[in-house]
């Protein structure tokens, strides 16, 4: 294993920086590559057959272009719907994104929790599967937004994200039966902890808790005991069209992102 073989993050558009933020306190060595599918984006929107055949070519693209050590799918969406497919296609790990429903149920005092996403996310049976194995003495309340993956790309290009537009957007969650004793909401797509300071000023008595940090702490069990360079360098960030504005440019570098490119 060369030292210079990076990781791979992987999603439609920026939220897999909420995973790549923690993975970068792990292991800040280690060379970086995140892929955004700008051309496809948003996933949140799109077929599953659609996603299926697409996320595992993309992801075949980039593994042969940058011989990543590991892939992330950085990605709820992408992950409860394509991962078996990526992991099938590619000869290197494959971590995906889980969304953190057990701990949600373990911190739960009220009992009722709830799954913010996408709608491709939160109408997945691998959903139904969790829910069912991990918190099946709770009230599980669904809801997918559109509005907050775009609220949160607007917010990493610098615009102003009103608290009003974020809690128009989660409020039909808690609206729902029993959502008036929601106490923590597992936020199950990777752009929405980049609202964390919006979602907490909109909702300050629900719990938030997202899988960023778990998923840091697997990227570094599988990586155990594999070299690294000596010093840390500038992450790459790949988009597949369309070069981004110009102040997200600027916000990338606190994720250790320091050139942009096409795929």
């Amino acid at each position: 294993m060369s030292p210079d073989a990076p990781l791979l993050f992987f999603d439609s558009g920026v939220g897999g920086l909420s995973v790549l933020g923690p993975t970068r306190s792990i292991l800040p060595n280690a060379p970086i590559v995140y892929a955004a599918d700008s051309a496809g984006y948003p996933y949140g929107i799109k077929s599953e057959a659609e996603l299926a055949a697409r996320v595992p070519a993309l992801l075949g693209r980039l593994v042969e272009r940058f011989r990543p050590r590991l892939a992330v799918i950085a990605c709820n969406t992408a992950s409860t719907i394509a991962l078996d497919h990526v992991r099938a296609a590619l000869d290197i790990p494959v971590v995906g994104t889980v969304p953190a429903i057990k701990p949600a149920a373990e911190l739960s005092k009220s009992r009722v929790i709830g799954v913010l996403g996408t709608e491709a996310t939160v109408r997945q049976p691998y959903v139904d599967d969790l829910a069912e194995r991990f918190a099946a003495d709770c009230t599980v309340i669904r809801h997918g937004s559109a509005e907050l993956v775009d609220l949160a790309e607007a917010k990493l290009a610098g615009e102003a994200v009103p608290i009003s537009a974020v809690r128009d957007a989660i409020a039909p969650m808690v609206m729902q039966p029993d959502g008036d004793r929601m106490d923590v909401m597992v936020l199950a797509c990777t752009h929405f902890p980049l609202l964390a300071d919006e979602i907490g000023t909109a909702f300050p008595n629900i719990a938030q808790l997202d899988g960023g940090p778990g998923i840091a702490r697997r990227i570094a069990h599988l990586t155990g005991g594999q070299p690294w360079p000596a010093e840390p360098s500038a992450g790459i960030m790949v988009l597949t069209a369309t070069m981004p504005r110009a102040p997200l440019l600027s916000s990338l570098d606190k994720f250790g992102i320091g050139e942009v490119r096409t795929l």
